[in-house]
C-alpha cells in the first residue's frame, strides 16, 4: 500500500512539473533547473547518508567534478554532445572517488565526516590556486551544447533553460530515480541498512561493510557529479564556490529538511529549499539566517523532516478513517 501510495505521488508530481512551463512564467521553470541538479545529487548523497549512514561533510567536490568536468569537455576540448559530456564525467567521478572512498570508508562517524571536508576544501583550494587550469575564482565557462543530437538554435538562453532543458533534466531526474529505487531495494541497499544500524553484527553475518560503504560512496559520487554538470550548464560557469563547504552543508541541510529516512525526502526538501531560498532572497538580506532557524525548527520539531510529517499525518488520518 505504501509502495502504491508513493507511486500514485511520484506521477502525481511528474506530471505538475509537467505543466508548470505551460502554466508558469519562464523564471520560475528556470528556478527549477538547478533544484534537478541538486535533487539527482541528493539522491546518491542520500544513499550514503540515510542508508548507509556516513555523513559526508565534502560532498560539494563532486558537484565540482561535474561542472569543471562539464567545462573542460565542452570548452577546452568543444564537445557538443551533453549525453556525453554527462557520461564522462560520471565514468571520471567514479573513477577519483575510488581511491578518495578507499581511504575515508575506513572510518566513521565524525572521522568520516571530517576527512570527506579535508578532500573538499583541498579540492576547492586547487581551483583557485592554479589559476591558469581553472580559471581560479573566476571558474570555467561551461558552453551550451546539444541535448540528444539537437541544437535548439532558435531558443534564447532562458526560452532553452524554461523549455527542452527543462523537460530534458525533469526526464533525467525520473531515471535517476527509478535507478536509485532498484538499488535501495535490492539486496545492497538492504546491506547497506544492515551496516547502519549494527556493522559489527553485519560483518559477524559475511557482510563486507568496508566494501559496501566504498561502493555506496562511489555511487554517490556518480550522481552528485550528474547533479554538478547540470548546474554548471545551467549557470553557463563552473564556479569554485561549488564546491565549497557551505555547499556540502547545504546539501545537508536539504537532505535533513526533507527527511533523510525517506526515499523521496531528499528530493522534497531540494525543492522546498530552492523556493524557501529564492523567495527568502527577494524578502530580506538576512535570508540565511531564516533558513537556520527553519532547519532548527524541523530538526527539533520534525526529526523525520517534511516526508517524515507527511507520513505521520497520512497514518493519523487512517486511524481516525478506521
Amino acid at each position: 500500500m505504501m509502495v502504491r501510495r508513493a507511486t500514485i505521488f511520484t506521477a502525481g508530481a511528474a506530471g505538475a512539473m509537467a505543466l508548470l512551463p505551460l502554466v508558469a512564467p519562464p523564471y520560475y521553470a528556470g528556478l527549477m533547473i538547478p533544484f534537478f541538479g541538486y535533487a539527482i545529487a541528493l539522491l546518491g548523497f542520500n544513499l550514503l547518508f540515510g542508508y548507509a549512514g556516513q555523513l559526508s561533510f565534502g560532498h560539494a567536490m563532486f558537484l565540482g567534478f561535474g561542472a569543471y568536468g562539464a567545462a573542460i569537455m565542452s570548452g577546452v576540448l568543444a564537445v557538443k554532445s551533453f549525453e556525453f559530456v554527462l557520461l564522462t564525467v560520471m565514468v571520471a567521478s567514479a573513477v577519483i572517488a575510488l581511491p578518495i572512498g578507499i581511504l575515508c570508508v575506513r572510518y566513521v562517524g565524525i572521522f568520516f565526516g571530517m576527512l570527506t571536508l579535508a578532500f573538499g576544501m583541498l579540492f576547492h583550494s586547487f581551483l583557485f590556486k592554479f589559476y591558469h587550469v581553472t580559471g581560479g575564482d573566476s571558474g570555467m565557462p561551461v558552453p551550451r551544447m546539444n541535448i540528444l543530437g539537437l541544437e535548439f538554435a532558435q531558443y534564447n538562453k532562458i526560452e532553452f533553460l524554461a523549455g527542452p532543458f527543462y523537460y530534458y533534466c525533469l526526464g533525467l531526474l525520473m531515471i535517476a530515480g527509478l535507478v536509485m529505487w532498484r538499488i535501495v531495494n535490492s539486496p545492497f541497499g538492504l546491506h547497506l541498512r544492515a551496516i547502519r544500524d549494527n556493522a559489527r553484527k553485519a560483518e559477524y553475518l559475511g557482510v563486507h561493510a568496508h566494501r559496501f560503504r566504498l561502493a555506496a560512496f562511489v555511487i554517490s559520487a556518480v550522481f552528485g557529479a550528474a547533479g554538478g554538470a547540470i548546474l554548471g550548464f545551467r549557470i553557463g560557469l563552473a564556479d569554485p564556490e561549488l564546491v565549497y563547504w557551505t555547499q556540502s552543508g547545504q546539501l545537508v541541510f536539504m537532505a535533513v529538511l526533507g527527511g533523510f529516512s525517506h526515499f523521496l525526502g531528499p528530493i522534497i526538501g531540494a525543492l522546498t529549499f530552492t523556493l524557501l531560498q529564492d523567495q527568502l532572497q527577494s524578502l530580506t538580506e538576512y535570508w540565511r539566517f531564516v533558513l537556520g532557524a527553519i532547519l532548527a525548527l524541523v530538526v527539533i520539531g520534525f526529526p523525520e523532516g517534511i516526508a517524515g510529517l507527511a507520513h505521520d499525518l497520512r497514518r493519523r488520518d487512517a486511524r481516525t478513517a478506521a
